[in-house]
């Protein structure tokens, strides 16, 4: 048995070799497929990090009145913390809104002198609620809306974020369709694809298939070196595919910083190389292997 799967490995890499310039178009078209399959890996996790990023610039805000008690605005914040479908709920000072205020416009003489020539602080406190899901806001708002203290607020600040909010859910719902059907179209135009060349590589031995029927090799013996060459296929497409994405993503990675402030493109490919390695050298192989075994199957007759 051992023997047999050296020579199975063997005659697997001496076709490899062989077949040279249709070795060379196969590999090619696998690769092409496996950077399908990594551009939308990158594409996937662009569209995670712009929508998370545009989530996390979403909160409603609640100003209270200028009289309203500390306290009883802690004890509101405990009570929003206590719902569902509240991620976060952050208090603001009237001091700390000053802080913020004034190292915001340090560099704006005008406002600086205005704030020196009040006798007091014209900032209200207030709460900045985020949301598990964009969706729960109008839920969120609701609440507030009912709530016994909202004798208490000054403007809560949904209304006016209610369009962008919307938007939000339109773009995350689309993104997320979308992408999810791309990745099904593009993936089985690949796996199309690159079937249908090792079919022709293994069409252009298909004589030699038949001989070696003639003389009694076994379907395992005849079938392995084509199993062998796709796996081969599979590991140097997914090699070679990422060191064709490595210099693109280095080049464009500046370009994505500037839209998504949030993203690092070349850390996370740098960061995560081995594990995309990994899930293209699996990709790369099955594809390979399971074309191989389809492709011989009919010259097999099994």
């Amino acid at each position: 048995m051992l023997t047999n799967l050296l020579r199975i490995i063997k005659y697997g890499f001496l076709t490899f070799r062989r077949n040279g310039w249709l070795s060379t178009a196969t590999l090619s078209i696998i690769v092409l497929a496996l950077l399908v399959f990594e551009g939308l890996m990158i594409f996937n996790v662009l569209t995670k990090t712009a929508v998370n990023s545009l989530e996390d610039k979403i909160d409603i805000s609640i100003y209270f009145k200028i009289d309203a008690p500390e306290d009883d605005i802690l004890n509101i914040q405990k009570s929003l913390g206590t719902l569902t479908e509240v991620k976060s709920v952050n208090y603001v000072s009237r001091d700390r809104a000053l802080e913020i205020f004034k190292e915001k416009h340090k560099d704006d003489a005008a406002i600086n002198q205005s704030l020196e020539e009040l006798n007091s602080n014209p900032l209200l406190a207030s709460l900045n609620i985020k949301a598990n899901d964009p969706s729960e806001y109008a839920t969120i708002a609701g609440y507030l809306d009912k709530a016994d203290f909202k004798t208490m607020f000054e403007k809560v600040t949904y209304a006016q974020n209610a369009v962008v909010i919307d938007r939000l859910n339109k773009i995350i719902g689309v993104a997320e369709k979308g992408g999810f059907v791309l990745i099904v179209f593009l993936t089985f135009i690949a796996v199309l694809v690159t079937f249908n060349t090792i079919r022709l590589a293994i069409y252009s031995s298909r004589d030699e298939i038949g001989i070696m029927r003639l003389v009694g090799a076994s379907n395992s013996f005849i079938r392995g070196p084509y199993i062998v060459e796709g796996i081969i296929y599979g590991f140097l497409a997914a090699v070679l595919s990422i060191a064709l994405t490595a210099p693109i993503v280095y080049f464009v990675s500046p370009y994505i910083s500037v839209f998504i402030a949030e993203m690092d493109l070349w850390k996370y490919f740098t960061s995560n190389i081995f594990g995309t390695l990994f899930y293209q050298s699996l990709f790369g192989i099955g594809l390979g292997a399971v074309s191989s075994i389809i492709a011989v199957r009919k010259y097999l007759r099994v």
